[in-house]
């Protein structure tokens, strides 16, 4: 009688300790479960209303051609985009990525017009300086502990001189004169031109290339070990060093990984505009922080993400493609992205009730 007394008192006062039940959804208020409903689908929703819109007022908009056109346009902005999120994940910001595209620019230009070499050779010495630029990048990040924004910062800097020393600061293009007074033996090869005029099927390579580099990194992100200690890292650093992540590599790779996707995504640039143009790449840094921002709204997901990076630059490549359509000024395009970037950051830190996950790292 005594022990189940006991035993009874015991178990009273266990239940009496029990903490309360966390409120789910069913708890929620009207008000809440739709603020939550808007900042998780609206700016697919957003997304998809623009496209209607512009579709049903410019009939040309709508067409297979208008749109992988527009596809194609977005398609460098969405590969450089998945490059700043790779250094976002891991709570840093990459600055020198758009003078990375650039320098992907004149590295292949001056390959194939100054040395007279193949297509394929401009590709492997496009993407070899990307991964030497990530890792000097890496370096000044993980080794001698420079801030992340203020090291890339610096390299932006570098790159952009860097790039001019050879040309004196001309475009490269066929039949160009060089210092010795020769015209430039080489010209851009038909093959490496493909990369961005040719197709697969009816899909423009760039198009194809730009949603296999999406896959993998939503692949590598969200289902492999090294994407989730990635995102452990930019969440907290000092709690994943605590728990035995080697914070320093990923930090490192994230930027290796972002100097590829530039290099790639320069590759693109410079097959569409046929030339090594000085200027190239010099409003990349934004658009790729604008996409790579928009993609933490997308879903209500609250961190870096690719398919939120794709949605971003499919927004901005809806946008621009509808204002061109409607005879608006390129003046205007500045405007259409830093409002596009404005109201994802309304749905990521104003509307949302979660917290968004970007912590810079030191």
């Amino acid at each position: 009688m005594t022990d189940t007394t006991t035993r009874s008192g015991t178990g009273q006062q266990s239940a009496r300790r029990r903490p309360p039940r966390a409120p789910g959804p069913d708890d929620l208020s009207p008000a809440i479960r739709l603020q939550d409903g808007v900042v998780k689908y609206g700016f697919v929703a957003v997304t998809v209303l623009l496209f209607i819109y512009f579709a049903l007022s410019e009939p040309a908009f709508g067409t297979p051609a208008s749109i992988f056109a527009m596809l194609k346009f977005a398609s460098v902005t969405a590969i450089l985009g998945l490059g700043m999120t790779f250094s976002m994940v891991v709570g840093g910001m990459d600055m020198s990525i758009g003078s990375q595209a650039g320098l992907a620019v004149q590295m292949a230009a001056m390959t194939m017009v100054f040395y007279n070499l193949t297509g394929g050779t401009a590709v492997v010495v496009v993407l070899v300086v990307g991964l030497l630029v990530g890792l000097v990048n890496a370096f000044l990040i993980v080794f001698c502990k420079i801030p992340d924004l203020l090291a890339t910062l610096a390299m932006m800097f570098v790159i952009q001189g860097v790039k001019l020393i050879p040309v004196d600061g001309q475009s490269v293009s066929a039949g160009m004169v060089l210092r010795d007074g020769t015209p430039a033996p080489g010209k851009f090869t038909p093959e490496f031109l493909l990369i961005d005029r040719g197709t697969i099927g009816p899909i423009p390579i760039p198009v194809v290339i730009m949603l296999v580099l999406v896959v993998l990194t939503w692949f590598f992100l969200a289902r492999t070990k090294w994407g989730r200690l990635m995102y452990a890292v930019g969440a907290n650093p000092e709690a994943a060093r605590l728990s035995g992540v080697p914070v320093g590599f990923y930090r490192g790779l994230a930027y290796v990984l972002c100097s590829m996707f530039a290099a790639v995504g320069g590759l693109i640039l410079v097959s569409r505009i046929g030339q090594g143009d000085v200027n190239a790449g010099a409003s990349s840094l934004l658009e790729a922080v604008a996409v790579a921002l928009v993609g933490t709204s997308v879903l209500g997901m609250g961190k870096p993400n690719a398919w939120g990076t794709l949605l971003g630059a499919l927004l901005v490549g809806i946008v621009l493609t509808g204002l061109t359509m409607k005879g608006f000024q390129y003046y205007y395009q500045d405007t259409a992205k830093g409002l596009v970037l404005l109201v994802a950051l309304l749905f990521s830190y104003t509307m949302s009730r979660k917290r968004v996950r970007y912590t810079p790292a030191t």
